[in-house]
């Protein structure tokens, strides 16, 4: 991050793209296809195959939950699949074989339906549109509390509508419930797809400087740029290399035997990791106080995990442990100290909003002359800086961005919220993912899920409640499905979209126009799996899909027992920031220094209890293989670990989708 100290050719271990298949690779070939009517397609008829085995898991399953962490495995999975036949085609009927291109589009448009329909995102807005009319009764009060500051065009209030959504055992498919829900997916569609614009705009306005004059790594879509690369099938690739395939029969195994073992328990279990399921959790060895204060602190093990930090940074993976016991410390001396009596005290959520603030504008600031150009540019003043051949025209970017926004404003103050309030919740909310997009490009962060950390939840710790009316709170709560964690953001997965379209070669404004439309098909998509898998299932029979109690019952707190703002709170921000701050400073100005910032900020939140286990195995086995085998020792070990990942998210999707087609429950080998 620091000016001059990009992570890929300063720091040996850090695995570059350039080195196998990449740009080298991709230089000697002409350019190639990738929006072409086969692979539009071909996303067409994936999307809505793609979301519903999503909301399977989990919504219906409640399992696996691919949208919770960087990697989606089950588009690693199709992408795998498509790439195979695509083999098969070339061989035997070339004329219908994929470019590359194509394959990566296709790819890229599945993550972004992943993420649109995934566990941060519409899974948790769906119940939401109807969810305070169903449950209003006299003891929430919601009938007069709540529902009249709820636009009622956007929401759906007959219960002759609702009630099949809640019971199951229908179809959503009928005339009256496809004229009821239309026109609210319909706005909301366009809302969602707002959002993604606005995103598409930034991340265009970016991508040559991320890219092209910083050359982050992209750690992510390294797996996917290596399945369908033209090198990995030839004698000397990855597919051809026996490392490859021991690492994945490694995973390959231990998730058959586990998942044997569900069945047939006289099986041994290999490690089993998860959610629940972890093989050991520390927190049970320190009963007492202050010591009890560290709480869940499970010992996982995922093989896939362990291969997607082989990806990192050193100093990054050494700082996600060291960190992730830093904040554990912090709520033990917290105890020590008495303090917990608040207790939300040390305040996690909002140092980590101060953390991200600091990242965010830190990577501004190292743009600044990047940026000043584009200005130039938009203006339409003389600069060296060519956009003929980027995303979209700067001159467009920035309008978009100031169009898009000022109809998200718009949308929230036609909602009831204050215009200078939705100003600033924007600005935060897009803030975090300009800061979520980044740490992804630079260092492949795994997980990013800042729950219960978006800008209604700052607002109202900082300024209190009693700063915001009741329509302006009501606003905060619609808003809460967005913001309620950040693990499926799909900004990170358009940026790194750029990033395959360069690798392949291909015209990036085609891949911008393709995502911004079938984006937007997504969107629709995804509500309508949603609307038909809880119409057959029933929202509150099979399923899992209750997220719609989460934002109302927190708006009821904040109408019946409005809150003045904590000054405590506020420093946390101020503290979180200046750590970032510092932590930044050191990283520059001292090369030895071994804490990254980021790690301070990414592991505050609740997912990485379940990763720091397999990070700090993969810190080992990195900094022992660099020892000993030096940086060409670690390519040529990395095979194995691209095996890792994708041994374990094969034979995971193939039980998974068994068990959805046979109606039983699995092992599953995330969470």
């Amino acid at each position: 991050m620091a000016q001059g100290r990009v992570d890929t050719g300063d720091d040996p271990a850090v695995y570059n793209l350039h080195e196998m298949g990449g740009s080298a690779e991709t230089a000697a070939q002409a350019r190639q296809r990738a929006v072409t009517w086969r692979s539009v397609l071909l996303c067409l008829l994936l999307l809505p195959i793609n979301s519903y085995w999503v909301v399977q898991m989990e919504v219906i399953r409640y399992s696996a939950h691919p949208t919770t962490i960087s990697l989606l495995f089950n588009t690693i999975f199709e992408l795998f699949c498509l790439t195979l036949l695509n083999r098969v085609a070339a061989r035997f009927a070339p004329r219908f074989s994929l470019d590359r291109g194509e394959l990566l589009l296709i790819y890229s448009v599945l993550c972004i339906g992943s993420c649109v329909s995934g566990h941060d995102m519409l899974e948790v807005f769906v119940p939401m549109l109807s969810w305070s009319f169903k449950h209003a009764d006299t003891t929430n009060t919601w009938t007069t509390l709540v529902n009249p500051h709820l636009r009622q065009g956007l929401f759906v209030t007959n219960p002759d509508i609702y009630r099949s959504y809640y019971l199951g055992n229908d179809s959503v498919w009928h005339r009256i419930y496809v004229r009821a829900w239309l026109p609210v997916t319909l706005a909301w569609t366009l809302f969602v797809s707002t959002l993604l614009f606005v995103m598409i705009c930034i991340n265009a306005i970016l991508r040559k400087q991320w890219t092209d004059n910083e050359r982050l790594t992209y750690p992510i879509v390294q797996l996917p740029m290596q399945i369908t690369s033209e090198h990995s099938f030839q004698p000397q690739g990855l597919f051809r290399s026996r490392l490859f395939w021991g690492g994945f029969a490694v995973a390959g195994l231990i998730d058959m035997i586990n998942s044997l073992n569900y069945y047939y328990p006289s099986i041994p279990t290999v490690l089993t990791p998860g959610f629940g399921q972890s093989f050991l959790d520390i927190a049970p060895y320190f009963a007492t106080k202050p010591w009890n204060a560290i709480g869940w602190t499970p010992l996982s093990f995922y093989p896939f995990m362990i291969g997607l930090g082989m990806l990192m940074p050193l100093d990054f993976l050494f700082s996600m442990v060291f960190f992730y016991w830093f904040w554990k410390f912090q709520h033990v001396a917290a105890v020590a100290a008495a303090y917990d009596q608040d207790p939300r005290f040390p305040y996690t959520e909002n140092q980590a909003f101060g953390a991200y603030m600091s990242f965010c504008l830190y990577s501004i600031w190292m743009s600044r002359s990047y940026l000043k150009q584009v200005f130039r540019r938009v203006m339409g003043r003389p600069t060296s800086l060519d956009d003929s051949h980027e995303p979209m025209s700067y001159r467009a970017a920035v309008g978009g961005i100031v169009t898009g926004v000022g109809a998200l404003i718009a949308f929230a103050n036609f909602l009831g919220m204050p215009w200078q309030i939705g100003i600033l919740f924007f600005l935060m909310y897009f803030a975090l993912a300009l800061a979520i997009t980044r740490m992804r490009a630079e260092l492949g962060t795994p997980v990013h899920d800042l729950h219960f950390t978006g800008p209604e939840m700052i607002m109202t710790r900082v300024a209190g409640t009693r700063a915001f009316n009741a329509d302006t709170l009501t606003v905060f709560s619609i808003f809460f499905w967005f913001n309620r964690a950040y693990r499926s953001h799909p900004m990170p997965h358009q940026l790194e979209a750029y990033k395959l379209a360069e690798q392949s070669r291909t015209e990036y404004r085609k891949w911008t126009a393709a995502m911004i439309v079938l984006g937007s098909i997504s969107v629709f998509v995804a509500f309508w799996v949603i609307l038909h898998l809880m119409y057959s299932y029933g929202a509150e029979g099979k399923s899992r899909m209750t997220f719609g109690a989460e934002s109302y019952d927190q708006l009821t707190t904040w109408l019946k027992t409005p809150q003045v703002g904590k000054f405590p709170e506020g420093m946390a921000i101020i503290v979180g920031f200046g750590v970032a701050f510092l932590l930044q400073w050191l990283r520059v100005r001292l090369p030895w220094w071994p804490l990254h910032p980021l790690a301070f900020a990414v592991t505050s939140s609740w997912e990485i209890n379940l990763v720091w286990g397999p990070l700090f195995l993969a810190w080992i086995a990195k900094s022992l293989i660099l020892r000993y085998g030096g940086r060409g020792g670690f390519h040529k070990s990395l095979p194995f670990f691209f095996g890792l990942m994708l041994g374990q998210f094969v034979v995971g999707s193939l039980w998974n989708i068994f068990g959805i087609w046979r109606e039983i429950p699995t092992y599953q080998f995330w969470q």
